[in-house]
């Protein structure tokens, strides 16, 4: 067993709480007033596509700015784990494999949000989506990559990993087939037994 990834947001940790509000903050902030319901179906997304959708007037580094001071705050302390995530890194690390977590996040807030859940990973790569994190989990030699949104899947494909997908964010089963994914399992509980049979395969 090598390198298996995980992406952070409701891969790992079910983070919606936290963002939405912030994000909710951010644009009420600027005059926006968007429902709650579709700045959560955003989560997974790069901020540089998510508030031109709200506040495409606003300067990105003056959102961003907002943004950050909010969810340091009230947003990363309302983190929760999500089902399976302690086991899942467990059994890579059992099976003698590194766990590398690639987030769209920018790395210093991804240590703050496992630290809040007490998920313990071996390197930690942020502010990177799609084929950036592919970029990513090939300079580190990752064979497997687990994520809830269909750019997870790419950056998966990108590096010639395995792409597995967690409905457990706001893209549907479907949505991540169509992204390319190996697997598709409703949570992580379903990971252990998961890759389990793959390291039986592989050998």
């Amino acid at each position: 067993m090598a390198v298996v990834g995980f992406d952070l947001d409701m891969t790992l940790v079910d983070s919606s709480e936290g963002i939405t509000r912030s994000l909710l903050a951010t644009c009420e902030r600027f005059g926006a007033f968007p429902p709650a319901a579709e700045v959560t179906a955003t989560i997974g997304l790069p901020l540089t596509l998510v508030f031109p959708l709200w506040i495409p007037d606003i300067p990105y580094d003056e959102a961003l700015e907002a943004y950050r001071a909010h969810y340091r705050v009230h947003g990363i302390p309302t983190t929760l784990p999500m089902p399976g995530a302690h086991r899942a890194v467990d059994v890579v690390r059992s099976a003698g494999g590194t766990v590398l977590v690639v987030s769209a996040k920018k790395p210093d807030f991804v240590e703050a949000v496992l630290n809040v859940v007490a998920i313990e990973v071996d390197v930690i790569v942020g502010d990177l989506f799609a084929e950036g994190k592919g970029a990513a989990l090939l300079s580190y030699g990752a064979g497997v990559y687990v994520g809830d949104h269909p750019g997870d899947m790419v950056g998966a494909r990108t590096a010639g990993a395995a792409a597995v997908g967690v409905s457990t964010g706001p893209a549907s089963a479907d949505d991540l087939w169509k992204s390319g994914a190996d697997v598709v399992l409703a949570s992580l509980v379903e990971f252990p037994g998961w890759l389990g049979a793959r390291i039986d395969q592989t050998g």
